[in-house]
């Protein structure tokens, strides 16, 4: 199963070692990226490494030593078990959008093949995640969007920048439980976190995506499908 975020709400004594683990398993350099299946877990991993690495340092920024009683507090972890997957959700669609676009400029596919072959890979991940006990009543509806996002992007104007991570830094303003009079103060320092954390995403996916090999390997599926 690929990593995802069914257990991500850590203890609080093992936060510190749960954000260096994260950062040794999803930050570190990727193998080459030929296949689909190779493509699905890049997608899944980062977005698991943007939302988790995100909403929890934004959370221990702003509670400072208070952080490890927060988990203590069954409200608390409540919300903070369904921001984890909202904000998991935005950035699987971010770079989702981001990855098609580079798929499309570096290979001779069409549209067409690309919009296949990304809307495949993201529902594989949504049907292998179900709807999580913890997510909240909107996680459904929210999956519903990311589809609906790819299904109508138009891959061709998706350019090699920040432009395709439209919804992930948003998304952690508006989900993480902290009251609203410090989100206004907070808001655009936390969208900048969010943009900072995609940056080094970007330069492994421009490394090691071998675009064609990736729409080569898809034709035979296609095929039997």
């Amino acid at each position: 199963m690929e990593p995802a975020l069914q257990d991500a709400l850590p203890k609080p004594h093992f936060v510190e070692r749960v954000a260096t683990m994260l950062r040794k398993l999803f930050g570190r350099r990727t193998e080459p990226i030929q296949d689909p299946a190779a493509l699905r877990h890049f997608i899944n991993t980062r977005a698991t490494f943007v939302a988790q690495m995100t909403l929890y340092g934004y959370l221990r920024t702003r509670a400072g030593v208070r952080f490890p009683e927060l988990f203590h507090d069954d409200v608390f972890v409540t919300s903070t078990n369904i921001a984890k997957w909202h904000v998991w959700l935005a950035c699987l669609a971010d770079l989702a959008v981001y990855t098609g676009g580079m798929v499309l400029r570096n290979s001779g596919a069409r549209d067409a093949e690309v919009g296949r072959l990304m809307c495949g890979l993201v529902d594989e991940i949504l049907l292998e995640t179900g709807t999580p006990a913890d997510a909240g009543p909107e996680f459904a509806e929210h999956a519903a969007r990311v589809r609906a996002r790819l299904a109508m992007c138009n891959w061709r104007a998706q350019v090699d920048g920040e432009f395709a991570f439209s919804e992930s830094p948003p998304a952690l303003v508006h989900w993480a439980p902290i009251i609203d009079d410090l989100k206004v103060l907070d808001a655009e320092i936390v969208r900048n976190s969010v943009r900072f954390r995609w940056h080094e995403i970007r330069v492994h996916l421009r490394e090691n995506l071998d675009a064609n090999a990736v729409m080569s390997a898809l034709a035979p599926r296609d095929a039997n499908a």
